[in-house]
């Protein structure tokens, strides 16, 4: 898996404008601005340095793009090694994947929110769109194990039901703002709330 460290990491330039911090502003004028409507004379100007600057920790805006995409995607990725998403039943390995990718998409966000947005424009995105399958591909697993072992319905498609499942992750950075008093842990239990309780009370309703 490609780590998230680049041609310049562990240098400094001038001082308060380490990689991280030039990732940080990049990532929000990427998000503000669009990728492709973004110029490095862009983040100078924001970052009140000189293009030559950026330079002396990254070749390129690829390089921006690349090092903040795979940021997100190695977060994730990470999440799935933890010991709670390797042992024990499906639903639990699955119920705490989903729990602690509403974590890193709350302290990761501006980044998890730029790997939304890529549409596969350049050989990066490409490449980090194909990483996205193959995280979607670890939680459809989870799910079909789920269903083998008589954790969730089976009378969902397994490809459908992790869809789904993300795509009330995903809308998470849509709405939420971290200045706001709402917590990852209550997000995350809603969310596992609504999808293997239900928002109902009483009996099930039969399907129309």
């Amino acid at each position: 898996m490609e780590g998230n460290t680049g041609r310049g990491s562990g240098r400094r330039g001038r001082p308060g404008y380490d990689l991280g911090t030039l990732l940080d502003v990049a990532v929000r004028v990427f998000n503000e601005r669009g990728y492709e409507g973004t110029s490095m004379e862009d983040l100078a100007q924001r970052l009140g340095i000189t293009k030559s600057a950026i330079y002396y920790h990254v070749s390129s805006k690829d390089e921006l793009l690349r090092l903040s995409v795979n940021r997100a995607l190695d977060a994730l990725f990470a999440v799935t090694e933890e010991k709670a998403s390797t042992t024990g039943s499906a639903l639990d390995r699955l119920e705490h994947v989903l729990r602690r990718s509403v974590s890193v998409l709350v302290a990761e966000l501006p980044f998890v929110t730029l790997l939304l947005r890529i549409r596969g424009n350049t050989r990066i995105e490409r490449q980090a769109l194909a990483r996205r399958r193959e995280f979607d591909r670890i939680v459809s697993d989870l799910v079909k194990q789920a269903e083998s072992e008589g954790g969730i319905r089976p009378d969902v498609d397994p490809a459908l039901t992790s869809r789904l499942l993300f795509g009330m992750v995903n809308s998470i950075n849509e709405w939420y703002r971290p200045s706001r008093s709402l917590q990852s842990t209550e997000i995350a239990d809603a969310i596992i709330t609504i999808a293997f309780d239900g928002l109902r009370n009483g009996p099930a309703r039969e399907p129309s």
